[in-house]
């Protein structure tokens, strides 16, 4: 009895019910989509984080991290290659690398650069550079003087496909090794730090350059799933002796990153409680105007005997029919307006400049994550029916003498 009373009566005034069911709306709309947006940011700074050499996981010999010089590369590899194979899920895909830093130059500039010496075949699977170059050609297996450059580093030293470009980098013997490579392919990446910093040129010719025989810099390894980060970390670190190898998580590569994901939580949560509260105020000013408007109504209610108790329930049925109408329809419009976006993006490149700084892509495809779909509805329904209290429990309390007082 008491739901039919509440489903009816939500209809008495219906402009009412739609002015406090668009509220509703809007508010469960805002939660979904912008929350959606947000981790489409967040989404996206992590898969450019880890394609950007990062990988899920990487090792190095113990001391590189703090001081990435060639003497302290790995020169048994060969330990690292055989745990990975023996201890981390089918699918897992790795590669080797030579990084140091150098000195790139022409006959008009000079700058400072990231030299890495890639297996081309491998590296295809890794990182972004296998399908980001947009002019030439990508690196070969028996490329001994090719690179490539990023777009925005060959328009900084004026250079282009063909042209020579001269790497200077101390070798394992203390000295200037320095080479000369001819441009054979150029880049383009997500942030145009990414195309300033680094250059390609292949594994064996970074070796032969710095007189390291088989030495590598790092493995970089890609798991099948991202969620298996953490364990294959701590097996890996387990199992590899610490004396000898480092073994870091791209969340132990990325600590800014990781930082920035940790307040997305907080400012997603913060966001549904500011909405909710605009929304709250709104819900009861109409229940309470609809409670004062039937004075006479409840004060018959109680004279003919029904409880106090059955009264605050009529008017939260009232309240919970008008917020799962308007969360249903919220809900409807947030993953929509989702869907759309999702396919094509919302493009942000006449802000590149300041997205790169905070290390965002210029294309943010928003994402919907259940958990905040969940927490959203939980919100608005749980706290919606609270704030509903104030106007039940004031209708509870009319008396019949009341009643037939108001006018």
């Amino acid at each position: 009895m008491l739901l039919q009373l509440g489903w009816r009566n939500i209809w008495r005034n219906p402009r009412r019910t739609l002015i406090i069911m668009t509220a509703v709306i809007i508010g469960v709309w805002s939660m979904i989509f912008l929350g959606g947006l947000m981790r489409g940011i967040a989404d996206q700074m992590v898969r450019n984080g880890i394609a950007t050499l990062t990988g899920h996981i990487q090792v190095h010999h113990n001391g590189y991290r703090s001081d990435p010089v060639v003497e302290n590369s790995m020169s048994e590899p060969q330990a690292v290659a055989t745990a990975i194979k023996k201890l981390l899920p089918a699918g897992t895909q790795w590669t080797s690398r030579v990084r140091v830093n150098a000195v790139a130059s022409n006959a008009r500039h000079a700058g400072s650069v990231t030299l890495l010496g890639i297996d081309p075949k491998k590296e295809v699977n890794i990182s972004f550079i296998g399908n980001a170059v947009t002019q030439g050609r990508y690196l070969t297996t028996d490329d001994r003087n090719g690179i490539i450059v990023g777009k925005a580093l060959a328009d900084k030293f004026e250079t282009r496909l063909g042209r020579k470009l001269v790497l200077m980098s101390q070798d394992t013997g203390h000295e200037i090794a320095s080479r000369a490579f001819h441009i054979v392919g150029i880049f383009r990446a997500e942030m145009e730090a990414t195309e300033k910093q680094f250059v390609f040129i292949t594994r064996p010719a970074a070796q032969n350059m710095l007189k390291l025989k088989n030495a590598i810099s790092e493995i970089v390894i890609i798991l099948p799933v991202r969620q298996e980060v953490n364990p294959a970390t701590t097996v890996l670190r387990n199992s590899l002796p610490s004396t000898d190898y480092e073994v870091h998580s791209w969340q132990d590569l990325l600590p800014l990153l990781t930082a920035i994901l940790k307040m997305y939580d907080t400012f997603i949560f913060l966001w549904f409680l500011v909405v909710f509260i605009a929304m709250s105020f709104g819900i009861a000013n109409t229940m309470l105007m609809a409670v004062f408007e039937r004075i006479r109504e409840f004060g018959l209610l109680k004279a003919l005997g029904m409880k106090p108790w059955w009264i605050i329930k009529e008017v939260l049925y009232e309240s919970f029919f008008l917020l799962i109408l308007g969360m249903v329809i919220g809900n409807i419009l947030g993953f929509l307006s989702v869907l759309t976006l999702s396919g094509h993006g919302i493009d942000l490149s006449s802000l590149a400049a300041g997205l790169e700084f905070a290390g965002m892509s210029r294309v943010i495809y928003p994402v919907i994550h259940i958990k905040d779909v969940i927490i959203a509805n939980l919100v608005v329904l749980g706290l919606g029916l609270l704030v509903s209290m104030y106007p039940a429990v004031k209708a509870a309390r009319f008396t019949p003498v009341q009643a037939m007082a108001h006018t």
